[in-house]
């Protein structure tokens, strides 16, 4: 038996997301029947109206199986929902709140929130008297904009819940295939005895998005790319790649790992932050076959905005399997694709006695992809038929969809799930999103006294030329560039 109380509940990140998830997890039957969700907001609807606004907001984002949702499983779901009208400030509108909680079930507190309003709604919670020695409460990002203000709402957070109530999520870390790189690497005899940089020349990290800011512009200005995805998402995906493995499947076990390979990577130097670290700002383009605006043109965006859009860093891990190996970082706004993918990058074979296809260095590939669609390949080389020895590059495709044919849950879904199961092994730790701070600042302060400006790439391309070069000095390059 559950309480989940969704704070911001008529918010973006509720309707498109939290909701959606929640109601997969209901389908499936994965929920406690008497699980209740209670839907915070302090906009003036009623119980109906709130139902009539999910009805019209979450149901198109509530497919099952690409689907709609048969009547009779939608109403089951809207009978768990109670709605509360609450200004998150005003401590005496949370009395209405605490009558809404089952006694003696698990409660979850879900901030999907501005992270202004996580100290107020902790303080309040803890002086309404409601019992909260078993709570969970489920943290959003971006928790802060810099070191400094990180610790602020961690402390403010932590004045009222414990460190094991406290669940920092990152929705990549629910993605199947982030999951499948845990199994991949530490079920496998096949791949950890070439995890290390004796095996491995380099290793690639993309999130590229076709998006722009999308309405979002004077949050996404102040924010940027490097806030927006690197001290977080990619950060998360290297550690996967990188740690260590852990000694269990415990929580602190997995983040222990985590926490040791932020702590190796190597700082940046004055000189890194000129050569191994590019950011770029989109110009008008054409995206899909569509034209776009300028990011400087966006509804909210300043005219003369130093916000970067994109960014690519070169960076090293200084520890024993990884020293010397590049590992690069790379995420956009308005690129050529929607994607997001790790390329893992073989030495070649020290002696080819085989004539290699032209532009394949002789290095084998691991390319795990987390969207659009997930998937796992090998990227090896074989014979050719014929009567020739012509070497070609093939591909050993594992894609889930074919390979597993039940239902695959949705990263927010697992999450939302384990939050109630309470299972902390996918959320962030207190020290490991601090350490991820630790490492950016530098870029962070270096670019706010700066007087370069990002460099400008055209909408619908792969960011700008600077990203190829910092690459081609390190002797790689991009899958696209190929």
């Amino acid at each position: 038996m559950f309480n989940f109380v969704l704070f911001g509940a008529t918010g973006d990140l509720a309707m498109r997301k939290i909701l959606p998830a929640l109601f997969s997890a209901h389908l499936d039957g994965k929920l406690h029947p008497a699980g209740r969700i209670v839907c915070v907001s302090n906009l003036a609807l009623n119980q109906q109206t709130y139902l009539d606004w999910v009805n019209a907001q979450v149901r198109p984002y509530a497919s099952s199986d690409q689907a709609a949702p048969s009547a009779s499983g939608w109403n089951s779901f809207l009978a768990r929902m109670t709605y509360v009208c609450l200004d998150a400030t005003h401590a005496d509108d949370y009395a209405a709140l605490g009558q809404q909680l089952q006694q003696e079930a698990v409660t979850v507190f879900y901030l999907a929130t501005s992270p202004k309003l996580f100290e107020p709604i902790c303080n309040h919670l803890a002086a309404s008297g409601m019992p909260l020695d078993h709570a969970r409460v489920v943290l959003e990002k971006p928790l802060g904009h810099d070191l400094r203000s990180s610790q602020a709402i961690n402390d403010a957070v932590a004045k009222v819940f414990a460190e094991d109530q406290i669940y920092r999520i990152d929705h990549y870390l629910g993605k199947e295939s982030v999951q499948n790189l845990l199994a991949l690497r530490f079920a496998n005899s096949l791949f950890e005895p070439l995890w290390r940089r004796e095996s491995i020349e380099h290793v690639q990290l993309t999130i590229a998005e076709q998006l722009g800011v999308e309405g979002r512009g004077e949050f996404y200005d102040s924010t940027g790319a490097l806030r927006d995805m690197v001290q977080n998402h990619l950060l998360q995906l290297l550690c996967m790649v990188a740690m260590e493995p852990p000694t269990s499947l415990d929580a602190n076990a997995i983040r222990d790992e985590k926490v040791r390979v932020l702590r190796a990577l190597k700082p940046f130097s004055s000189d890194d932050l000129e050569s191994r670290a590019i950011r770029g700002q989109y110009a008008a383009g054409a995206v899909r076959g569509q034209p776009v605006v300028a990011y400087h043109q966006e509804a909210g965006i300043p005219p003369q905005s130093s916000t970067e859009s994109f960014i690519a860093l070169h960076t090293e891990i200084n520890n024993w399997r990884w020293a010397g190996v590049p590992f690069f970082l790379r995420t956009g706004k308005r690129l050529a694709e929607r994607t997001a993918e790790i390329v893992i990058t073989f030495r070649p074979i020290p002696h080819a006695i085989l004539p290699m296809p032209s532009g394949s260095g002789g290095s084998n590939r691991l390319v795990i992809r987390l969207q659009p669609e997930e998937s796992i390949q090998l990227h090896c080389f074989a014979k050719q038929p014929g009567d020739s020895m012509t070497i070609q590059p093939v591909a050993l495709d594992l894609s889930f969809d074919q390979a597993f044919k039940q239902k695959r849950a949705d990263a927010y879904e697992r999450l939302l799930l384990d939050v109630i199961r309470g299972n902390l092994s996918l959320f962030v730790r207190r020290d490991e999103q601090e350490a991820a701070w630790r490492w950016v600042e530098p870029l962070l302060h270096h670019w706010q006294h700066s007087s370069t400006k990002p460099k400008s790439y055209l909408a619908g391309s792969w960011g700008p030329s600077a990203s190829s070069a910092m690459m081609s000095r390190a002797d790689a390059h991009w899958p696209e560039d190929r």
